[in-house]
């Protein structure tokens, strides 16, 4: 048995949480803390998927896991062998805690409610003797000559310690403290955002959702596939929100003004879509164009899709130009629209940068840099796509840290 250390967490939330209560489990003899500058624990967990906390997503093949991750992808396979949401479920169901699988593979509480989540970790820090101190700031980490950190706190107070963990999201205050020990910081930009396209004719539309469609940024070379939403102010859905994390630091660096395409059916080749229209005019040849979507859109998206095509109401299917049935081809397959800005999106704020990863073992979570001083979480330059991949990180690599920091 390895004499008693004193362990310090930087940061109440779920990557510091998880790195402390394994710490705690794995070397009971040592004195743990967290250390939350603000009064408030585990604030992310409250607010996530709404209020019901999206703790994973059920994808269990590390090598599948990882490529949700624009940033760490490479780094987190060998800790996802190790940590994965196989093994995240298995941890609350021995907490009591079951976890439900909605149709899109992310996780939830089966009651709803991340305050499940909240009291399941906060009994478990009790239950293993984990100290919690709430309002208190680092001000300074002072690495000694012998062993361990001193650590002055914004209250003026200081504190030793042996092992250091820093599980502080993407706080800005930090990294100058990790500049001057040596770290490199990659600026931060944020990812996981809705696009802002006031130009839209689909504006009126918000609410309507469509699934699956293609996103492209053609100037930036990234596309997405999935679910999109059509707001007020433009679009979100899955296939936005992985869109803007891909292409974070491209759009960052062009203030977020470019080109976006939609094409609306992806399933369809242009020739089979065309065919299909064709087909329509010949079968529907009665009809009025806009009565009925000949796909599966929703009514008001055709509608909109007919009178963008300058097809009147009333137009029935057998007058319908060749001009017209190419121009209606061409809005199904690739609308052009202006992106001219981004909204945060409020369930998951997410940013990409922090910590260069090549500066972190990720076998034990150290910094190659400050021997005793572990990451886990945001504070690196991880980030994921929405659906339980961001909690899924801070539990890996917070049970990482956990584990090796004794």
């Amino acid at each position: 048995m390895t004499a008693p250390l004193t362990i310090a967490v930087v940061g109440g939330g779920a990557a510091g949480f998880f790195g402390a209560l394994t710490c705690a489990q794995q070397y009971p003899q040592h004195r743990v803390l967290i250390l939350e500058k603000t009064r408030q624990l585990l604030s992310k967990v409250r607010i996530s998927g709404g209020g019901r906390c999206n703790v994973t997503h059920a994808c269990f093949d590390p090598a599948l896991l990882v490529k949700n991750y624009p940033r760490g992808h490479q780094e987190l396979r060998g800790p996802f062998s190790r940590f994965q949401p196989r093994d995240t479920i298995q941890w609350f169901e021995q907490r009591g805690v079951t976890l439900k699988t909605e149709e899109d593979g992310r996780m939830f509480p089966i009651t709803d409610s991340s305050e499940t989540i909240i009291n399941c970790l906060l009994q478990e820090a009790k239950r293993l003797r984990v100290e919690i101190g709430l309002e208190q700031g680092i001000q300074r980490i002072l690495p000694q000559s012998s062993q361990g950190f001193l650590l002055e706190m914004t209250n003026g107070k200081t504190l030793a310690c042996e092992r250091l963990l820093l599980a502080t999201g993407s706080t800005p205050k930090i990294y100058p403290l990790l500049q001057e020990m040596g770290h490199t910081i990659v600026p931060l930009v944020p990812s996981l955002f809705t696009f802002n396209l006031p130009t839209s004719p689909f504006l009126d539309l918000a609410g309507i959702s469509v699934s699956p469609v293609e996103v492209q940024l053609p100037a930036l070379g990234f596309v997405q596939t999935g679910p999109l939403l059509l707001t007020h102010w433009g679009m979100s859905g899955p296939a936005v929100l992985k869109l803007s994390a891909w292409a974070a630091r491209a759009l960052h660096v062009i203030d977020y003004q470019t080109n976006v395409t939609v094409n609306w059916l992806p399933a369809y080749k242009e020739e089979e879509l065309r065919q299909l229209l064709l087909a329509t005019k010949q079968r529907e040849a009665a009809r009025q164009v806009g009565t009925e979507s000949p796909v599966a859109l929703p009514k008001q998206l055709w509608k909109k899709f007919v009178a963008l095509a300058e097809i009147s109401e009333e137009q029935r299917w057998a007058t319908l130009a060749h001009k017209q049935m190419q121009a209606l081809l061409k809005l199904l397959r690739s609308t052009e629209l202006q992106l001219q800005g981004k909204t945060t999106y409020k369930q998951e704020f997410v940013t990409c940068g922090g910590v260069a990863l090549e500066e972190v073992n990720f076998k034990t979570m150290e910094s190659k840099r400050c021997p005793g001083l572990y990451f886990a979480g945001e504070i690196l330059n991880i980030d994921g796509v929405t659906g339980g991949f961001n909690f899924q990180n801070a539990w890996t690599t917070g049970w990482i840290a956990g584990m090796t920091m004794g």
